[in-house]
């Protein structure tokens, strides 16, 4: 606020000479100063963001970060066969530290969910406990990282799960997912789960969240993207259902609904949730007509939930369904407002992520292939030195390699 000669306040200058008026405007001349100091923000907001790049930093779920790169979750295949996190995964995620927040790798929240060979889980205690050193060697780099909660529903494998394979609905994928080994193997049909089975499924959510914080994360995200379980309920592509969670945009709905307030529930705060979203994407066999309908009330309900952040794969680099326009952070943030802290993804280079950043459309952006080959990747942002080449791919989910193409 503006200081008079008195070094006061307009507001309390004015008050104090009318103590008749004082009395009885009390309430009213709070809010007036509440008003006022909310414009006051608002205008600044807006001249940091004639500047503001993904270098500066921000408060996310009451965490500041250092800055706002985000390293995005990359699998692995690290873990053990068991889904136990490694040593040399701490080795990994220290490494990358410089990150405004790491995002782990998927991280699967019980056995039924686990499709990925060594991909690590967070659902028994041998798991929460081995996270431990990971979070912990993290911490001691002044980094902070969230646990990402992975089920991915028809994408799994029984080789993997040694379950059946399930889904919102009975319908398969046609390309071949992946087994033991990296294998390839023909898509299994999925059981489409009954109402009862879903709720455990949600309670699944809530209990690994709960692993999550005990282990040392500092923030969990949702996985609600890339044709995994949460959006093969969103979407009409694969979700058929007839009963209350499908059909209308609402009931398709229900089930991400419902894994957000157990997620919150479970995490004590909503601002220590964050979820991930793809209308534009098309991978595992994913899009659908009515996205942008679908995916707008989703963003109403993140927004209505006030979550940590909204994680949202506008990009169209890894695939785009060209079944609707593309869905774009513009379009994300006319809907939830602008206190909702919206994180951007998808091949974005460190000019685009600062423009992106600068517009307001976006308050973060994630980065994910280049730190695969450049652990310090920020840090380079910020001497202007360029990324080392990408690694090959060949290294990036082997769990056969170890060390090698991981922390060399």
């Amino acid at each position: 606020d503006p200081l008079t000669g008195k070094g006061l306040p307009v507001e309390r200058r004015e008050l104090e000479a009318d103590p008749e008026r004082a009395r009885d405007s009390e309430h009213g001349a709070a809010r007036a100063r509440n008003s006022k100091s909310a414009r006051l923000q608002s205008e600044d907001r807006k001249r940091r963001r004639e500047t503001m790049g993904v270098l500066d930093k921000i408060v996310v779920g009451g965490l500041e970060l250092n800055n706002r790169v985000a390293m995005a979750p990359l699998t692995r295949g690290r873990a053990s066969e068991r889904g136990v996190p490694t040593k040399i995964m701490a080795t990994y995620y220290e490494q990358r530290a410089g990150a405004g927040l790491i995002i782990s790798e998927g991280t699967t929240i019980s056995q039924q969910a686990s499709g990925w060979f060594c991909a690590p889980g967070i659902y028994t205690d041998e798991q929460r406990e081995a996270w431990k050193p990971v979070t912990q060697a993290v911490h001691a780099k002044g980094g902070k990282i969230a646990l990402q909660l992975w089920h991915l529903g028809r994408q799994c494998s029984s080789q993997v799960t040694g379950l059946p394979i399930v889904s919102s609905s009975s319908e398969p994928l046609t390309q071949k997912v992946t087994a033991k080994h990296g294998a390839k193997v023909d898509p299994e049909i999925p059981h489409s789960l009954t109402v009862e089975e879903i709720g455990q499924v949600v309670k699944d959510y809530a209990n690994a969240t709960k692993n999550a914080l005990d282990a040392g994360f500092d923030m969990v995200e949702i996985h609600g993207a890339n044709g995994y379980l949460v959006d093969q309920f969103t979407q009409s592509k694969t979700n058929k259902r007839t009963d209350e969670y499908g059909g209308s945009i609402e009931n398709r709905l229900r089930f991400m609904n419902e894994v957000m307030d157990a997620v919150i529930d479970a995490a004590g705060s909503a601002d220590k949730v964050g979820i991930r979203i793809s209308p534009n994407g098309a991978f595992a066999e994913m899009g659908s007509e009515d996205n942008v309908e679908t995916f707008s009330q989703a963003l109403r309900n993140i927004a209505d939930r006030k979550l940590g952040y909204v994680h949202i794969m506008d990009g169209l680099g890894f695939g785009f369904h060209n079944l609707t326009k593309p869905f774009t952070l513009a379009m994300a943030r006319e809907i939830v407002g602008k206190d909702m802290v919206i994180m951007g993804n998808v091949g974005y280079t460190l000019e685009e992520a600062d423009k992106c950043i600068a517009s307001g459309d976006a308050d973060m952006i994630a980065i994910g292939r280049p730190f695969i080959g450049t652990p310090d990747l920020v840090e380079r942002y910020r001497e202007g030195i360029a990324p080392n080449p990408d690694a090959p791919q060949s290294t990036w989910w082997d769990s056969s390699l170890g060390a090698k193409g991981y922390i060399d």
